[in-house]
């Protein structure tokens, strides 16, 4: 009796010895051109690089001049963060910038003219767009419609709104006083103050950093603004990257109708981003109150597409499932610094909006290559 033996067992030279594809190794490169905030940092970087040629005997990079286009670059990334989630997420609002201006009006308006105390005026503005967040998200969900068409429409209808309502207040757009209003408020200071002063003041009496001539620094502290965003970035970034509910963002943004039949709350996710874009819009809208003292009813005017522009650059794709918090945290930087640039150096400011557009188109072309290239390699 014979007994028959597969190839396999005969031979060793018969075996199958293919790589196996689930332990291919990835190349660093591959994984470098994985990182959406791989094209924000490497403008950064550049951008930085081109203005410490051109304008770096100008101050910008002196203490207070580091403040200046840092503050900036906080203004937009505040919002640029919560536009990077909910992009991700698959959504757009274009309604922040005109949040900005509303929830401005809604701490001044109770603050000057209601008698209110200040911190009820900021948890009333909070509260008021909260619900006006959780309106647009639970009309994007329900009806089916796109997010562009339904904030498009409350961009209009807030500021609208924020127009229509002070001018029936107060008679005018702009509304002071709100300082001195403040002083004293405790939730106030959160948004409007600075922090750190301590520690200027010794770099003053070392030398190291310019005084006036009453002896005290130039640069006072940290503004509220800056915590508040690298405090957003830690979080948001932690959340995206680390928790369940990131996963459920980049789920939802990447097959919404998968995502849901697997048990992620879709609906829910999204209703909650356009919530938090709306606390974002009022915290940098808390933050310029306290800052210069005053509301007015045109802030916030086309921030919502400068926010677009800063996420995008920081490596997100319009169509959703793929972003960076810290992408686009860098992108608002480059905007900083390229805006303060531009006036250290002496350039016309025109050209600023010029260097929006190219960016945005840079950063569009840049990310659709790496994607192309990230794909073919997988």
């Amino acid at each position: 009796m014979s007994v028959t033996t597969s190839p396999d067992i005969r031979s060793g030279k018969d075996l199958d010895t293919s790589p196996d594809e689930r332990l291919r190794k990835v190349s660093v490169l591959n994984k470098l051109l994985s990182r959406p905030e791989l094209g924000s940092i490497s403008g950064a970087i550049l951008v930085f690089a081109f203005f410490i040629i051109v304008a770096g005997d100008s101050g910008m990079f002196s203490p207070d001049g580091i403040m200046n286009w840092s503050t900036v670059s906080a203004q937009l990334g505040i919002i640029a963060i919560a536009a990077c989630l909910l992009m991700i997420s698959g959504e757009f609002d274009l309604s922040i910038g005109s949040m900005i201006g509303f929830a401005g009006m809604m701490i001044a308006i109770p603050s000057i003219y209601w008698g209110w105390p200040v911190w009820s005026s900021i948890i009333f503005a909070f509260t008021l767009a909260l619900s006006i967040g959780f309106l647009i998200g639970y009309i994007v969900v329900r009806t089916g419609l796109p997010s562009f068409i339904v904030s498009l429409a409350f961009l209009f209808i807030l500021r609208g709104l924020t127009i229509a309502l002070s001018i029936m207040f107060t008679n005018r757009t702009i509304v002071g006083g709100v300082r001195e209003a403040a002083e004293g408020d405790l939730l106030a200071a959160a948004f409007g103050g600075k922090i750190g002063g301590w520690f200027f003041e010794w770099l003053a009496t070392q030398g190291w950093i310019a005084t006036y001539r009453d002896g005290a620094p130039i640069v006072e502290g940290i503004p509220m603004v800056i915590v508040w965003w690298l405090l957003l970035a830690l979080v948001c970034s932690w959340i995206l990257l680390r928790t369940k509910y990131g996963n459920w963002i980049f789920a939802t943004g990447g097959d919404a109708k998968a995502a849901k039949n697997v048990g992620v709350p879709t609906d829910r996710v999204k209703i909650s981003l356009f919530m938090f874009t709306a606390f974002c819009a009022t915290v940098l809208a808390a933050c310029q109150v306290f800052e210069f003292g005053s509301a007015a009813a045109d802030r916030g005017l086309l921030k919502e597409f400068e926010a677009i522009i800063a996420v995008v650059i920081g490596g997100a794709l319009l169509t959703g499932g793929y972003g960076s918090v810290i992408g686009a945290c860098f992108g608002a930087l480059i905007f900083g610094v390229v805006q303060m640039g531009i006036y250290f150096s002496g350039i016309d400011s025109d050209w600023f909006r010029v260097f929006l557009g190219a960016m945005l188109l840079a950063a569009v072309m840049f990310n659709n290559v790496i994607r192309k290239r990230v794909t073919e390699a997988r």
